[in-house]
């Protein structure tokens, strides 16, 4: 069963521009000048129940336009959109008590009064009985360890504290589907490692279908198994994140750290035998080479350098996840 089924999803934006001077101004009163803007590009995505899909692509790829038009906020330019088996745009009051959303950046919590007022209110408005409300949000509280919390106006929170709350407060109703637009943007290590914990669990529990939007590739690689990538408003990889990682880019990236500077041209020269990339590293003499073949092939590379030029350090990594993204983007590759 699909919980999202959207096809040939489009949003269209006209942007105005002025023009100058006195006459441009006075000409601007009759006749605008403008440029329509497409965020979203015909898109078709669907997900099944009890997946955790991240949704990933650089600023302004369309991923916040995207979730906007999948909970209804915005309304689509063209195509068809439907997420539990309602039009989001259509049937608002009705498909609002089957989602729940987390925007990093907004809060649906009230900022000056206790954060268990916040819950009550929302309690009221998603109609959850006393019942439900005890089984289900004793639970959430525990797990994401708010208790001590409760009592505080969300104004004295932390930024990790308010966003425990904020997704307590978006599963109040115990959704199906839970919409998380950058919900560990800014948070510290331990609080990031106890938020994917508990989506872990509930999507294990209760099945809860998870839409993950976020720059921190660490959240997708320890939540998806699939990933949707998105360039310029199109889908261009949706697919297992193994996969990405298999056949996007394969191999190993040694770092090298030379004793004196080395340019990209001797390196090239001495490796042009070898199937490797280079790119200049973060810190001052080092380079980074992401090769692809087998540990022998590797070991030869490092011989070869190691041969021509004085190391300081070298190390031997995978290609991370990250390193990926950015080859994908940074090259202009694109896969149908």
């Amino acid at each position: 069963m699909n919980v999202i089924e959207v096809e040939g999803l489009r949003k269209e934006f006209k942007s105005y521009s002025s023009r100058s001077g006195l006459k441009g101004a006075f000409r601007d009163l009759f006749t605008r000048n403008y440029k329509t803007l497409r965020a979203v590009d015909d898109i078709s995505l669907h997900v099944k129940q009890g997946e955790m899909v991240g949704y990933i692509g650089e600023n302004g790829a369309g991923k916040s336009t995207t979730i906007k038009m999948l909970t209804g906020i915005l309304t689509p330019t063209a195509g068809n959109v439907t997420v539990n088996g309602m039009n989001p745009h259509k049937e608002r009051e009705k498909f609002v008590r089957t989602i729940g959303v987390v925007f990093g950046q907004r809060s649906q919590l009230w900022w000056d009064i206790a954060v268990q007022e916040s819950f009550r209110l929302l309690k009221k408005v998603y109609k959850v009985s006393d019942e439900e409300y005890e089984t289900h949000m004793k639970e959430v509280i525990r797990t994401l360890e708010i208790e001590p919390l409760l009592d505080k106006p969300v104004r004295k929170l932390s930024l990790g504290q308010r966003m425990r709350c904020e997704l307590a407060a978006a599963l109040i109703h115990n959704p199906p589907l839970l919409f998380l637009d950058e919900p560990t943007i800014g948070l510290d290590v331990l609080v990031k490692m106890k938020i994917r914990g508990f989506l872990k669990e509930i999507n294990r529990k209760y099945k809860t279908t998870i839409l993950l939007t976020t720059h921190d590739l660490a959240d997708i690689e320890a939540l998806c198994d699939r990933v949707v990538l998105l360039d310029e408003g199109k889908i261009i990889y949706d697919g297992r994140l193994d996969e990405l990682q298999k056949n996007w880019v394969e191999g190993k990236q040694v770092h090298f750290e030379f004793q004196h500077p080395v340019d990209k041209p001797a390196l090239e020269e001495i490796s042009r035998e070898y199937p490797v990339i280079w790119r200049q590293g973060e810190r001052v003499n080092q380079w980074v080479a992401t090769i692809d073949g087998e540990d022998d092939t590797v070991s030869k590379l490092m011989s070869v350098v190691m041969l021509h030029h004085a190391i300081s350090d070298v190390k031997l990594n995978k290609v991370s996840t990250e390193e990926i993204i950015r080859n994908i983007y940074e090259e202009g590759i694109k896969h149908g």
